[in-house]
């Protein structure tokens, strides 16, 4: 197992041995609608190669090649799911809720860090404890609304000493672990890898002259983003020619998983092209083409509703821009440990680079 390198200084390119960056990414705090933590590491690792900026809404933009076209935004998810403080007992306990979609079972017992205007707070969520259920309520799945979060105070004064208040966001307490093989886990892989790719492809990009230009972008609220999230913001304001979403998808190298519903991807397979209403089918066969030329392995996973990704939010922003997802295969989705293969990383970003250095002045994406 090889540890973390010393960060590259921004040259481009990066191998999975080199996932300082990476960490760091991972590491840092942002639910849904409070991603600042998050997209300032992002922006900071950016700005050492590409032209950055962010907006209103929470999203981070990095540039190369600015005014020239085609114009590929390159978008990837900062945010994680977390939870959210909604009331106070008396005996300052904490009743929360989720910030997008968790599973109970996952959370009972787990450390997690409250993000407090006056510093974090690290609490525990507990339960009653087996020992006192009865039999049917041993039975019976974890709900939320049956959870605290416990920092250890012992009244309401206490938790405002401590700086705590209604509507504090919080994430658990788990930082990122390398395993072996190559692949690492973090609570935050959803979707902070996405993130992590698009601005590797950028990098990538940073000192080629393309014939198109290319702005990753770290878009915010995609946990919770019914109505697109900070992708349709994104996307309104750049105005891109052409879209690549990347996001996560589900392994299915693992037990009792339906591969006749969702496909068969495994971890160190490659990248997933989805193909489904939200995405272009021009954009996805220069994906493949793209993908086979270069020797990188990839599967095909169909989309046909919706992608549940900012694909779905990009494709009729403005008046409709032709968009591609790619995905990398996760274990443990919307879990504390999430699980990915590293090369499947940079493989992304590798196709990713490779489809901007393909496009010319000439192409269209207009469906005939």
């Amino acid at each position: 197992m090889t540890p973390d390198t010393p960060d590259s200084g921004g040259r481009p390119g990066r191998t999975p041995d080199d996932i300082s960056f990476l960490r760091r990414l991972l590491d840092a705090h942002g639910p849904s609608g409070f991603e600042s933590r998050a997209a300032r590491t992002w922006r900071e690792e950016a700005a050492s190669f590409a032209e950055v900026r962010s907006d209103v809404v929470g999203n981070s933009c990095a540039t190369v090649g600015k005014g020239r076209r085609p114009l590929v935004l390159m978008a990837g998810h900062i945010d994680e799911i977390g939870l959210q403080v909604t009331h106070a007992e008396k005996s300052g306990l904490l009743r929360f809720a989720g910030i997008g979609g968790w599973d109970p079972q996952v959370l009972v017992g787990q450390r997690v860090r409250i993000l407090s205007k006056r510093g974090d707070v690290i609490g525990v969520i507990g339960r009653k404890a087996i020992h006192l259920m009865d039999v049917q309520e041993r039975k019976k799945a974890a709900e939320i609304k049956k959870l605290w979060i416990d920092v250890g105070a012992s009244s309401r004064d206490e938790l405002a000493e401590l700086g705590v208040r209604v509507g504090d966001p919080a994430v658990l307490d788990q930082g990122m672990v390398r395993l072996a093989g190559g692949r690492v886990a973090s609570r935050a892989i959803d979707n902070r890898v996405g993130a992590f790719v698009v601005l590797e492809a950028l990098r990538l990009l940073a000192e080629e002259r393309c014939e198109a230009g290319a702005v990753a972008v770290a878009t915010a609220q995609e946990e919770i983003g019914y109505s697109g999230g900070g992708a349709r913001a994104s996307a309104f304001g750049l105005a891109p020619d052409v879209a690549l979403v990347v996001d996560v998808t589900h392994a299915t190298d693992v037990p009792d998983v339906d591969k006749a519903r969702v496909g068969e991807h495994e971890l160190g397979g490659g990248p997933v092209l989805a193909r489904g209403s939200s995405t272009h089918p021009a954009v996805f066969e220069r994906l493949a083409e793209a993908a086979d030329e270069a020797g990188i392995r990839y599967t095909i996973q169909a989309a046909p509703l919706r992608t549940a990704t900012d694909a779905d939010a990009i494709h009729l922003a403005r008046g409709g821009i032709p968009t591609g997802l790619v995905s990398v295969p996760n274990r443990y989705m919307h879990s504390p440990s999430e699980t990915v293969a590293l090369s499947d990383l940079f493989d992304t970003a590798a196709l990713l680079a490779e489809f901007v250095r393909r496009l010319d002045a000439d192409v269209d994406f207009t469906r005939e």
